[in-house]
């Protein structure tokens, strides 16, 4: 049986893949798929959606989900982001769209596929470990550098896949999008508790 977010954000996917929408799962899902196991109240996911693609997009969702066609087309314009509330559960994903810059061009580019239910082996596609920590980093800047919960999901990924991970590219994105700092203390604190 299906945990109730892992059913919501197949249930979602399963559309974006049938319009064609290249997407990813980052957010705490990415990060417990590299990293340590927490819950969520909302799943994440980058969807390079076109305007063309909301109406049949909310349609497909076939009133399984409250879905605001005029809010999703505002995100769409404004590269920000809107959330599908599943109706039966209540559970919510948070859908963003790219930014027009080179790290969330990457982002989708180097996506990886994960098993993401294992009595169906059904497999999604996940931003990589480097570009979840990445967008973690981000994101703890941005909440004022407070949240613990986003440090810990990067130690988590760092501490467990350290040695598989590609430094060049952390290092590189890390210095364009001006995190080169949070990475050098995230690294130098994942190393002090191996």
């Amino acid at each position: 049986m299906l945990s109730e977010p892992v059913f919501v954000t197949l249930l979602v996917i399963d559309v974006l893949e049938k319009l064609d929408i290249p997407y990813l799962i980052g957010g705490s899902f990415a990060s417990t798929a590299y990293g340590r196991v927490r819950t969520t109240q909302d799943v994440d996911l980058v969807a390079e959606m076109q305007m063309n693609q909301v109406e049949p997009f909310v349609k497909a969702l076939n009133s399984a989900f409250y879905a605001d066609e005029q809010m999703i087309q505002n995100a769409i314009q404004r590269r920000t982001s809107f959330n599908l509330i599943h109706l039966e559960t209540l559970f919510k994903v948070d859908i963003f769209i790219p930014k027009a810059r080179p790290f969330d061009r990457e982002q989708l580019k180097r996506r990886v596929q994960h098993v993401i239910d294992q009595e169906t082996a059904r497999q999604a596609y996940f931003a990589s470990a480097e570009d979840t920590i990445l967008a973690k980093l981000e994101w703890y800047r941005l909440g004022g550098e407070v949240s613990e919960q986003q440090w810990r999901d990067i130690q988590g990924i760092l501490q467990l896949r350290g040695d598989q991970l590609d430094l060049h590219h952390l290092q590189t994105w890390a210095t364009a999008l001006r995190m080169n700092d949070l990475l050098e203390r995230a690294l130098k604190e994942a190393a002090g508790k191996t």
